[in-house]
């Protein structure tokens, strides 16, 4: 019987359905531990189930395995990049999967203690990877976000994203070990051992980022208003008029010019791209009434803007002015979305869908994200990049002392990316050890202290304006301090060892 002919056997197909529904399911179980659905619990299970799928495949099924995870796992969580475009949202989808098939591929097959090494470890750098690749990376979808309201949500200050990741995968193969000690499959109690001392690690690392430093006491408190116009949501930019979303913003702020001045916030965030703008904003009426409305209120002002720059480009920006109504300071966006402020390589998407959606591509920022402004020294990431850890910590290396985020999420009609990044917040909040405020013009704008409690969450569509005092701060989290650098080493020297450690076993 030929190879082709082996392969249509029932016996093959069953083989081959042995290992492909355990995968997918295992990547949904990862999907539904993810905001909006939020289980955050599935998370361990699915993460073991695979573990357990992986165990005697060559490295061809297990890359196979691996990659159809990554579908049941991101299928549902990208579903959102339809929005923008079909095509690269199915491109970006079997990319970003076939990363978590290279960490299946990587995790060793040799004896257990060496495969759970390896499997946590190249899991780990698979979402490492996925912070940076393709097109800038893409972190939305990533399994720690639905760690923001469980137990874990301390290893953020100690280790991270990619620390949450790696204990939900090594929490993952202590379940597994564990079910086999007990279905008396341990004849040397060595499941027993590896169970055990998967779970103690879990445990003792999410009790220390529990009472690790979270960003120190406060040095001076801030009044705040977080402005969200409201207004219906699942329409792109092209489709809403910018002077109708501006008119919302500024209808939604006259709730504070009615109050006494005497308790008018100190800081007023506005989301972004409320202000859209075909030409430079100091040559704009809008930069006129922009700098009134913040010496008016006696407040700094911070508000989204983008601008035209280019028939193919637009800058994507936050600026600032102080109550004088004087300029106070500026950020551009430096991650940008792909197909969603940028087409990356648009000549070739062009033949295979129509990118009207995205007509323009935002030109990155190079900037650390901090504005010092008279509310205090903000640190500033736009919208999407508070999935990136990396954009929180370089402003607070650089002398943050409260995050700011001015978002907009109006374009998806669903809740699944607003929650995520909710979830986001919580989770940079923690990793910075700041407090942090978002605006969204249509939500959902959130208020979140420092030790990641959502303190407030505005609803999806309507007109509001939260208000809070929140808390500067100048300590550095042990993340802040050292970044990723110790779990991608770790995770690096268990991958390694564990491949050495099978080829001195067969040897």
């Amino acid at each position: 019987m030929t190879q082709v002919e082996e392969s249509k056997t029932p016996t093959a197909r069953r083989r081959r359905g042995a290992i492909a529904l355990p995968a997918l399911v295992a990547g949904l179980g990862l999907a539904f531990s993810v905001p909006p659905w939020g289980f955050w619990v599935l998370a361990f299970p699915a993460s073991g189930l695979l573990f357990w799928r992986l165990d005697g495949l060559p490295a061809r099924a297990r890359l196979w395995a691996g990659w159809l995870a990554g579908l049941g796992c991101l299928v549902p969580g990208l579903m959102w990049l339809r929005s923008f475009s079909v095509p690269g949202g199915i491109v970006l989808i079997l990319m970003e999967a076939f990363l978590l098939a290279l960490g299946a591929w990587a995790t060793c097959p040799g004896p257990k203690w060496a495969r759970a090494a390896s499997y946590v470890g190249a899991m780990t750098m698979a979402e490492a990877l996925r912070d940076h690749w393709p097109f800038g990376g893409l972190p939305i979808g990533g399994i720690f976000l639905g760690q923001a309201e469980s137990p874990l949500l301390g290893v953020a200050r100690v280790a991270g994203p990619l620390g949450i990741t790696a204990l939900i995968h090594l929490t993952g193969v202590a379940l597994v070990a564990l079910l086999f000690a007990l279905r008396h499959r341990d004849g040397d109690g060595s499941w027993l051992r590896l169970g055990s001392v998967a779970l103690g690690v879990t445990i003792l690392i999410a009790a220390f980022g529990a009472v690790a430093p979270d960003g120190g006491p406060p040095v001076r408190s801030v009044t705040a208003a977080l402005i969200q116009g409201g207004g219906k949501r699942g329409f792109r930019k092209a489709q809403v008029d910018p002077a109708t979303v501006l008119a919302a913003q500024f209808a939604a702020t006259q709730q504070l010019q009615r109050r006494d001045g005497r308790h008018l916030p100190e800081l007023v965030v506005w989301p972004e791209d409320v202000v859209s703008l075909n030409e430079p904003l100091g040559q704009s009426p809008e930069e006129g009434v922009l700098s009134v409305t913040a010496a008016n209120l006696k407040t700094t002002l911070v508000v989204g803007v983008t601008e035209n720059e280019t028939p193919a480009t637009f800058r994507n920006e936050v600026v600032a002015w102080g109550p004088d109504g004087q300029l106070a300071g500026r950020f551009e966006k430096v991650h940008r979305v792909p197909f969603g402020e940028y087409v990356p390589y648009r000549g070739f998407f062009a033949h295979l869908g129509n990118l009207s959606a995205v007509p323009r591509d935002a030109i990155p920022g190079t900037a650390s994200g901090l504005i010092t402004t008279p509310a205090g020294p903000l640190g500033v990431m736009v919208s999407y990049e508070v999935f990136y850890a990396d954009r929180g910590r370089s402003s607070v290396r650089a002398g943050a002392e409260l995050l700011v985020v001015p978002t907009n999420t109006s374009s998806y009609s669903t809740a699944q990316v607003p929650t995520q990044e909710v979830a986001a917040d919580q989770i940079q909040a923690v990793e910075q050890g700041r407090d942090l405020l978002q605006a969204a013009p249509t939500g959902y704008s959130t208020v979140v202290n420092h030790r990641g409690e959502l303190l407030q969450r505005s609803v999806l569509g309507g007109r509001q304006v939260l208000q809070a005092t929140v808390d500067e701060r100048r300590g550095h989290t042990i993340y802040v301090n050292w970044g990723d650098n110790p779990v991608l080493v770790l995770a690096g020297i268990a991958v390694a060892t564990s491949w050495l450690w099978r080829r001195r076993a067969q040897s």
